[in-house]
């Protein structure tokens, strides 16, 4: 599974329950389109930190970094060419 259909997955997994994940667009606004609160957003974050094992904390991200499919797998694969890898495993 590629890193854009596991986030999409998780994202309709735990905020569009009984959507078929083909319908989800990448460029779909995830945050104006009220999908994931700020409440939400906070989880999201822990969760793509955990299973990719990426130090949001230490990364000056915005809410924009997490507006959408599209913007989330950027924000990721720039954080692996950071490091100088394009393969990080999933945990």
């Amino acid at each position: 599974m590629s890193l854009n259909q596991e986030i999409t997955r998780h994202i309709v997994d735990e905020y569009l329950p009984g959507t078929p994940p083909e319908e989800l667009a990448d460029s779909y606004d995830l945050l104006r389109n009220g999908v994931v609160s700020s409440l939400q957003l906070l989880r999201l974050i822990a969760w793509l930190g955990n299973h990719y094992d990426v130090p949001f904390d230490e990364l000056d991200v915005t809410p924009d970094d997490f507006r959408s499919v599209a913007a989330i797998v950027g924000l990721i694969d720039q954080h692996r060419r950071s490091l100088g890898t394009s393969s990080i495993p999933a945990n």
